[in-house]
């Protein structure tokens, strides 16, 4: 099996990693094509991946096409695809918004994946959702997930909206934990710890906190009422999220993502 990675940025590189460890891949087996002379010239640096500069010298010969670049890219390219794949390759795409009847409409190939992962698969904890066309057979979708996890988790969802509202949640999350972070870590400076210090307190406490709620089975509104004592130090801080409404205006944080993953399907 071959896979073609088309696009070597961020996340299409952090896969193209991922991916060259997976047990169901010879490290020679996975191409990456991008248009950038200077991405190229890193990329071979890396010996066990192939590089290529025009889809005509890779497409054809690609098991799995992996698509990750910017959505304003996909006319462009879907239409070159077209003209140089065949029915038998599948095409997973993590590009925000490009649903799956336009991808099928625009390359002609019938087994399509969209998926939408996020930044700490960098590391391997990344989560990935994923939805299929119905021509994906069931022993190709154990393979896409089997790829997809190399990376950290992938969650195979019954349709593309919950695609869309992966976007607003997973997809852009981390920047919402980064968000939060960083207004805690401004206030422990304004309180008068070092920089440094600031950010061990806010990086340990978030990591603290996310493994008390993964080992074990207590809700979040559990957690937060045996830190939080009335009249106490928490309590006041939770008080005040409350009388300012944050809970509400991360929820509709993560609706603006949601909704603009839809507008770029459209």
């Amino acid at each position: 099996m071959k896979i073609l990675v088309i696009g070597a940025g961020n996340m299409g590189l952090t896969y193209a990693q991922g991916m060259s460890k997976s047990k169901l891949l010879k490290k020679k087996n996975i191409m990456i094509l991008d248009n950038s002379e200077e991405k190229l010239l890193e990329l071979n640096e890396i010996s066990h991946f192939d590089t290529y500069k025009q889809l005509k010298d890779c497409v054809p010969y690609a098991d799995i096409i992996f698509i990750a670049v910017k959505p304003f890219h996909a006319d462009a390219l879907f239409k070159e695809i077209k003209l140089l794949a065949n029915k038998n390759q599948i095409i997973i795409s993590i590009m925000a918004g490009v649903n799956i009847n336009l991808i099928k409409t625009m390359t002609g190939l019938p087994k399509v994946v969209r998926a939408m992962p996020n930044l700490p698969a960098k590391i391997g904890k990344g989560l990935t959702s994923y939805v299929a066309s119905k021509e994906v057979s069931t022993v190709e979708l154990l393979t896409i997930e089997n790829l997809l996890e190399t990376t950290g988790k992938a969650i195979l969802v019954s349709d593309e909206n919950f695609i869309d509202a992966s976007t607003g949640i997973s997809g852009s999350g981390p920047a919402y934990v980064f968000y939060f972070m960083q207004s805690m870590v401004e206030a422990a400076i304004e309180m008068g710890f070092s920089k440094d210090t600031s950010k061990v307190l806010v990086s340990e406490t978030f990591t603290g906190a996310i493994e008390l709620f993964n080992q074990s089975d207590l809700s979040l509104n559990s957690w937060m009422k045996q830190v939080a004592s009335k009249g106490g130090t928490t309590q006041a801080a939770l008080d005040s999220m409350e009388d300012n409404n944050v809970n509400e205006l991360i929820k509709e944080a993560a609706f603006a993502a949601f909704n603009r993953a839809v507008e770029l399907g459209k």
